[in-house]
């Protein structure tokens, strides 16, 4: 088994501080994460980007919800996307899709050409996971240019979305990579990799527990021990 790509998805420096430490290849940095991700702020990108340490991805999603985006949506996330390469970052995330939940091209593409132009990597996000037709839309990110699709093979779990992992990466056929990501843990990360996957894709987190009767949101703080054992499981 080729060594695979490791991306961890932060929030906050302090993970991407943990990430260099076990040597991951990236991490997707995102503000949010209890949404699904958004996009991080540009002091965010700066603090994570100044870190000896992994790639830095930039989310770009403007808000929950659903990925079909409007034209003020694209105009920012296109301004996003170049106060990302400002901030530091090394590539960009996002993902959108049109109302039938098809891959939208043309803002795909429209965002892909303002990454490329600032010499930025993308990853279409698990936007993915939405589509009706995986092959038609993996054809479709191909044709269009992106360098990685993030999915957990349209399942809530990657381990249970091995068998359309698998049938990505056939397809794919080495001419995009593809992510696995969605419930990865120690446990199961060596089954997805004989999936083929190039790379893997979880979080590190656990909540800092507190005592205080009000209460603005849960606070994150990193898993050591979660990193520590996926890393071992695949260094095995």
């Amino acid at each position: 088994m080729k060594n695979p790509e490791i991306e961890v998805c932060i929030e906050q420096p302090a993970t991407a501080k943990l990430a260099g430490l076990f040597n991951a290849n990236r991490v997707e940095l995102c503000s949010a994460l209890d949404l699904g991700g958004l996009t991080p702020s540009f002091g965010l990108i700066e603090a994570c980007r100044a870190i000896d340490g992994p790639e830095v991805y930039a989310m770009i999603r403007p808000r929950p919800g659903n990925f079909c985006y409007d034209s003020d949506e694209i105009s920012i996330m296109k301004k996003d996307i170049i106060a990302a390469k400002k901030a530091g970052a090394h590539g960009v995330v996002f993902g959108c899709l049109l109302q039938n939940n098809t891959i939208d091209e043309s803002s795909t593409s429209l965002l892909l050409d303002v990454a490329r132009s600032h010499e930025l990597g993308t990853t279409f996000h698990r936007a993915f996971d939405f589509v009706p037709d995986v092959e038609t839309a993996l054809l479709q990110l191909i044709n269009i240019g992106i360098n990685r699709i993030l999915t957990s093979g349209t399942k809530a779990k990657a381990i249970d979305g091995v068998e359309v992992l698998k049938k990505l990466v056939s397809l794919s056929d080495g001419r995009i990579d593809i992510m696995a990501g969605s419930g990865i843990n120690a446990g199961n990360v060596l089954e997805i990799l004989e999936t083929g996957v190039q790379a893997v894709h979880f979080t590190s987190k656990k909540p800092l527990e507190t005592s205080d009767e009000l209460n603005m949101g849960k606070q994150y703080i990193p898993d050591q021990e979660k990193i520590k054992k996926i890393i071992h499981a695949i260094s095995k």
